[in-house]
């Protein structure tokens, strides 16, 4: 196993047995190097790759800390892997996302505050009767995200939030090659926030399905025809 890799993995298993809690601070480098019987070297490229990866915070002049180990600190390391997606792999996220919004939807059918479902509702007004098709995602995003956060569980939010954006280049292709995505896009939204508004979890999960399941089928089927004529397939970029 590569030095860095094994520097990485001492660390992993302080933290992990609690000798490090989150928003402690590492010891000085030399003496933790050589309390890991690691070279200074190999230590400083252990934690310049946790500190990517959100563990690990150098705070400049002050120290190098642990970091609070939220889920959306250390899941938002997979956004930036996510972005590295091939545009004929989008199909795999919007797969995944149709097994975790629909799940996320219902849980907000039954633990959303009123607040939220009235800012919910607010969202859906905040549309031109012709907007355009940037404006649509970013309110879809929006919307959604809401959603997410309403579910009540930090991990399955930011996990869909590190799934947005691959699939909102896909929103924004569709939207600008399908007649009629818009106008769906929308009664579709109504629809969900109608069942979540009237605690219906199951009602709220099936139109999740139906409206992440249609981005799905028609991106699959456009992908199978271009792929038949021979031409590239290239999302516009989000």
């Amino acid at each position: 196993m590569p030095v860095t890799d094994v520097a990485i993995d001492k660390i992993k298993d302080m933290i992990i047995s609690g000798e490090l809690a989150p928003g402690d601070r590492l010891p000085k480098e030399a003496e933790l190097a050589q309390r890991l019987g690691l070279s200074r070297s190999s230590l400083r490229e252990a934690v310049k790759a946790l500190c990517l990866i959100r563990v690990l915070d150098v705070r400049q002049g002050d120290g190098t800390y642990v970091t609070s180990l939220e889920p959306n600190l250390l899941l938002d390391a997979m956004t930036f892997v996510v972005d590295f997606h091939r545009d004929d792999t989008v199909l795999d996220f919007l797969a995944v996302r149709r097994i975790l919004e629909p799940a996320a939807t219902a849980m907000a059918a039954l633990h959303m505050r009123d607040e939220d479902v009235a800012e919910l509702g607010a969202l859906l007004g905040e549309l031109d009767e012709s907007p355009t098709v940037e404006a649509l995602v970013a309110n879809d995003l929006q919307f959604h995200r809401k959603i997410a956060d309403g579910s009540g569980n930090p991990v399955l939010c930011s996990l869909l939030e590190s799934l947005s954006g691959p699939t909102a280049r896909a929103r924004i292709w569709r939207g600008l090659t399908q007649e009629g995505a818009v106008a769906r896009t929308r009664e579709q939204h109504a629809a969900i926030y109608d069942a979540i508004a009237a605690r219906e979890p199951e009602l709220a999960r099936s139109w999740a399905t139906v409206h992440v399941a249609g981005v799905e089928q028609w991106l699959r089927s456009t992908l199978v025809e271009d792929a038949a004529a021979g031409d590239d397939v290239e999302p516009a970029a989000s």
